[in-house]
């Protein structure tokens, strides 16, 4: 069962490389190869029983916020504003305080309840601050993007996105799939969508990833 738990961390990690910090494919045998040494050594020799280390440091969730925040713009048009509060809640969301970004993000979605950025926002948030899990909030959220957004793709990338990260690579990977085929060919956010899907197909068929390295016998008892 340790070898199952090391490859979903691997596969989580890898995807959250390639997907959401832009890992280069020239690095992903070097950066896939690391993680599974890694895995496999802790495997080996950790203690999951001992208190967890710290959490990740302030550039890191800066970086993950901004990232965030990057994601979501690359489907709304940047020559377009968001309103006051989505400004604000990104302001909070690149230094990791998913909390007050809750918060602003629900007063725009009082203010303009039809504010389909401000619903992707709210869903985004939710499930970062849920560490990467579909809550019923942050469906509700998506749910409600979806009917306002048109043929705004955001909610359902999200959603898939959600997916992948929670392990769901069929159900996550076909939503992609159907954004890229509906797609309009001139769709300014289509080829970053084309090309996501394109790595995941790569590291689902198993081309992204060295193999599994196979533990040495243990030597027969003398």
């Amino acid at each position: 069962m340790i070898w199952l738990a090391i490859l979903a961390l691997a596969g989580l990690g890898f995807l959250a490389a390639a997907f959401l910090f832009g890992l280069a494919r020239s690095g992903w045998t070097l950066f896939g190869a690391a993680l599974l040494f890694g895995l496999t050594g802790y495997a080996w020799q950790g203690s999951p029983g001992q208190p967890a280390s710290p959490g990740a440091g302030p550039e890191q969730i800066a970086e993950t916020g901004e990232l965030m925040v990057q994601a979501r713009r690359e489907f709304y048009d940047p020559e377009t504003m968001p309103s006051r509060y989505v400004v604000s809640a990104d302001a909070f969301a690149r230094r990791g305080q998913y909390e007050d970004t809750a918060n602003f993000l629900r007063n725009a979605v009082a203010e303009n309840p039809r504010d389909d950025e401000a619903w992707v926002a709210l869903g985004n948030v939710l499930v970062e601050h849920a560490q990467g899990q579909l809550s019923a909030a942050a469906l509700f959220a998506y749910a409600r993007a979806e009917e306002l957004a048109g043929d705004n793709p955001a909610p359902g990338y999200f959603v898939g996105l959600a997916m992948l990260r929670q392990g769901e690579f069929a159900q996550g990977r076909r939503m992609w799939a159907e954004i890229v085929a509906e797609a309009p060919e001139d769709a300014p956010w289509r080829p970053v969508v084309a090309d996501r899907l394109e790595r995941l197909d790569l590291l689902l068929s198993g081309g992204g990833m060295p193999p599994v390295p196979t533990p040495a016998p243990a030597p027969a008892p003398r």
